[in-house]
Parts: C-alpha cells; structure tokens; sequence
C-alpha cells in the first residue's frame, strides 16, 4: 500500500502563498490548505504549530524576496528609502500578506536581514546607539502601515474599485457648501486615496527621515 506524500515545508508555503492570492487571511485556513494538498490538517502540523505561524513563514518569505540581491547604497536614508520601497514592491505582489506582516510580524530569516540592514543604516546616520532602536521602531511602524494601508486597497476588484471611485466622487463633489464648506471648496482638487500611492508613500517616509535627522546632535 503506497503511503500518504509527505510535502515539504517550502512546497506547503508555496501552495499557501497560491490560496492567498485569490483569498484573505482571515479566510484562509490550514484546512483548506489541507485540501489542496491532497492531505490532513495534522500532517501540516508537524512542520506549523497553528495558522498564525504558517502565516508568518509565508510572510517571511516576501521579505526575503524583497532583499533578495539588496545592496546597501549611498547615504543612511537612501539605505532607508530603498528597503521601504522594495518591501512596498514585494507586497505589492502579495497584498493579502501586508497586513499579516502588519499584524503578526514574521519572525524569520528575511525578518532579520530587514532589521539589520535597518539597524545598520541608522548607526550610520550618526544617532547615537541609544536612540537607534526608537527611531527603528518608528520606522518599522511607519513603513508597515502604509504597505498594509496600500495592500487594502490593492486587494479590491475592479467592480469595488468602480464603486468606491463612484461613492468618493458622490461624497466629495456631492458636498453641500453650507455644512461642508472646506471640502466643497476643494472638492475638485481631492484625490482618492487609490492615487499616487508610491509619491505619497516616499513623501511620508521621507518626512520622518528629516524629523529624524533635526533630531540628531
């Protein structure tokens, strides 16, 4: 009798990141994992003790993607600015895990190549080492909330889409100038939050590294 197939750590990760593409996390679940594997819940359990860290290995691995070929150029923010942006990129392929990463954090190997290079760049700023680590956790912060920020959106149809651009363009046009004067004022030139995500993304950022620089001695 030929025996169950046993499935290797990287091929479960691989079939997850698969039904997270075309689901959510809170829908996702190691039974339904399961199931397309071909195979039961307690096999899965052998390599993940429960669905937040099967979540956090898969997140780990956009964050390997993402510094994967990663080489630390010019000053402490350019260090800074590119790793955001290849985060923004990598999860921007995977939406659905930005805000795993947000949530549960991943804990991992990628996870620590990102702290590192983080921490890294700042001691280069010029802080001192005691200020290093409130600055990075300042950042982190920062930089998850506006990927997860970014995510939600990017994980709309094009139908939600469609009707979230109707419903902001009735919201904001729509306005009565007698109860909403400032927004009836600047209705015109208000943009919804879908717009210029990556310039509002490294304007953002880009304002905490100078907040962070004042601060310094």
């Amino acid at each position: 009798m030929t025996g169950r197939r046993r499935w290797s750590t990287e091929e479960i990760l691989d079939t997850a990141a698969e039904l997270l593409r075309t689901s959510d996390a809170d829908s996702f679940s190691v039974r339904k994992l399961a199931a397309a594997l071909g195979t039961d819940s307690s096999s899965l359990y052998r390599h993940f003790r429960n669905k937040t860290e099967l979540l956090r290995a898969v997140a780990d691995r956009i964050l390997l993607t993402a510094m994967d070929g990663y080489r630390p150029e010019g000053d402490w923010k350019q260090r800074v600015t590119t790793l955001a942006l290849r985060l923004r990129e990598a999860f921007g392929e995977q939406p659905q895990l930005a805000g795993v990463w947000a949530r549960f954090g991943s804990g991992g190997t990628g996870s620590r190549l990102v702290m590192e290079e983080l921490l890294q760049a700042l001691r280069t700023s010029g802080l001192p080492d005691e200020e290093v680590p409130a600055r990075y956790h300042r950042i982190v912060i920062l930089v998850a909330a506006l990927i997860a920020s970014e995510a939600g959106i990017g994980t709309l149809t094009s139908k939600e889409y469609e009707q979230g651009m109707e419903q902001f363009r009735v919201a904001v046009l729509g306005a009565d100038p007698e109860h909403f004067p400032a927004l009836s004022h600047f209705a015109r030139d208000i943009r919804p939050l879908g717009v210029d995500r990556r310039a509002a993304f490294e304007e953002i950022l880009a304002a905490q590294l100078a907040h962070i620089e004042a601060q310094m001695p």
